[in-house]
C-alpha cells in the first residue's frame, strides 16, 4: 500500500480546515444529524446518481411509508417500487427490499456495525458500507464515492483512473486523512466539499477551505465522457370517466424486461403507426446514457379497443391512486404535466450557519 503524500502536519491542518468548514457550511439534509443506520442506508441508497434535492422528498415519504427496516422487509416489492416511483434506477429499490428481507431473516433485523460486515451483504458495496459503519456506529473508515474521490484526485494532483494502482494511492490517502475521532462528520464533510464546492466542472476553489493544501487547484484530467445517444419514442394517452373518477389506461411492462421490469406506463406504440395523429405532448428524458424525445398522442378509440383486450398486461386506473402504482420515471413526469397527477416539489436544501460564540 502506497505511504501517505502528505505529511502529519499537513494531515493536521487538513482536517481541522475541513471539518471547520463542514460545521459552518453543510446543508441541513434530512438525513444528517441522525445515527439511524437504517436511515442512512435508505439515504445513501437513493444519493447513488441522483441529485440531493430528488432525493429529498422521496426520503420523507419512503420513511413514513417503511418507518422501519422490518417493515420495509415485509412489505410488497410493487409497494417498495411505488413508494419509490420518480427516483429511477429501479434497481435499487428492489435490492434494498431484498437485503432488507435478508437482513430480517439472518440478523434479526438489524444491520451490522462494521463495514467488513456490511459488506457482506446484497447490494452494499465498500463506500456505503464505509458510510454506514461511520456514520452510524463512529467506526474509523474512510469512504470513498465519486465526490470524495474527485477531491483526492484533485488534492493529490493526479489524472483521473481507475486503475489498482490509482485506487490503492486514493485508499491509502483516505485511509491517512480521515479524522478518527470524528470518522461520521469527517467522511460527511469530503462528500459535502465534492458536492457542492469542488464540482467536476469549474470547481469553486476560491471557496475552498483546503485550498492551500491542494496540488491542482482547478479541474483535474480526466478521460472524454460517452456522447449521450439519442432515441424517440411515442406514447398514447388514453383517459375516461366513470361517474365522478377519471381514469388511465395504463400498461405493465414485463417480468422479465431488462429495464423497469413489472412497472407501470402509458402504452408505447410504434412512431410509424401515430404518424397522422396530433401530439399532445413533447417531453425529453434521460435515463442513463440515452436522451428519450419523447410525444405523447391522444388514443383513439380503435387504439384503446386494442389496448382494453390485453388485459392481463393493460388496465384503467383512478387517476386518485396513481400515486400507489409503481409508475415509470417517465410516465410520472408526464401525468404530472398533464395535469392528472399532484406535483410534490421538493424542498431545497438550506446550509447551516455558524452559531456564535
Amino acid at each position: 500500500m502506497p505511504s501517505p503524500i502528505l505529511k502529519e502536519t499537513q494531515i493536521l491542518q487538513f482536517r481541522k480546515l475541513l471539518l471547520d468548514w463542514y460545521r459552518a457550511n453543510a446543508r441541513d439534509l434530512p438525513w444528517r444529524g441522525t445515527r439511524e443506520a437504517y436511515h442512512i442506508w435508505v439515504s445513501e441508497i437513493m444519493l447513488q446518481q441522483t441529485k440531493v434535492v430528488a432525493v429529498i422528498a422521496h426520503y420523507h415519504a419512503f420513511l413514513r411509508r417503511f418507518p422501519t427496516l422490518v417493515s420495509l422487509a415485509l412489505a410488497p416489492e410493487q409497494d417498495v417500487l411505488a413508494t419509490w416511483s420518480g427516483l429511477g434506477y429501479y434497481r435499487r429499490p428492489r435490492m434494498l427490499h431484498k437485503t432488507a428481507q435478508f437482513i430480517l431473516r439472518e440478523h434479526h433485523g438489524m444491520l451490522p456495525q462494521k463495514a467488513v460486515e456490511l459488506r457482506q451483504l446484497p447490494g452494499i458495496g465498500d463506500y456505503t458500507a464505509a458510510a454506514i459503519a461511520s456514520i452510524a456506529f463512529g467506526e474509523p473508515v474512510a469512504a470513498i464515492d465519486g465526490n470524495v474521490e474527485r477531491v483526492l484526485l484533485r488534492l493529490l494532483g493526479l489524472p483521473e483512473g481507475k486503475s489498482k494502482a490509482t485506487m490503492d494511492i486514493l485508499r491509502a490517502q483516505a485511509a491517512a486523512l480521515l479524522e478518527p475521532r470524528e470518522p461520521g462528520d469527517y467522511n460527511q464533510a469530503m462528500m459535502e466539499l465534492g458536492a457542492t464546492v469542488c464540482l467536476p466542472r469549474a470547481p469553486l476553489c476560491l471557496q475552498c477551505p483546503v485550498r492551500e493544501l491542494c496540488k491542482t487547484q482547478g479541474e483535474h484530467a480526466t478521460a472524454p465522457r460517452a456522447k449521450m445517444r439519442s432515441r424517440e419514442v411515442a406514447y398514447l394517452l388514453a383517459t375516461r370517466k366513470r361517474r365522478t373518477m377519471t381514469e388511465v389506461l395504463l400498461a405493465q411492462r414485463p417480468s422479465d424486461a431488462a429495464l423497469m421490469a413489472d412497472m407501470w406506463e402509458l402504452p408505447e406504440v410504434p412512431l410509424e403507426q401515430v404518424a397522422d395523429q396530433p401530439v399532445l405532448l413533447r417531453v425529453r428524458h434521460a435515463i442513463t446514457n440515452t436522451n428519450y424525445y419523447v410525444c405523447i398522442y391522444p388514443a383513439r378509440l380503435r387504439q384503446v379497443q386494442e389496448m382494453e383486450k390485453l388485459k392481463t398486461t393493460h388496465g384503467w386506473v383512478r387517476v386518485s391512486v396513481l400515486n400507489t402504482l409503481a409508475l415509470t420515471g417517465l410516465t410520472r413526469k408526464v401525468l404530472q404535466r398533464l395535469d392528472l397527477m399532484a406535483v410534490h416539489m421538493p424542498q431545497l436544501p438550506k446550509r447551516r450557519t455558524a452559531s456564535k460564540a
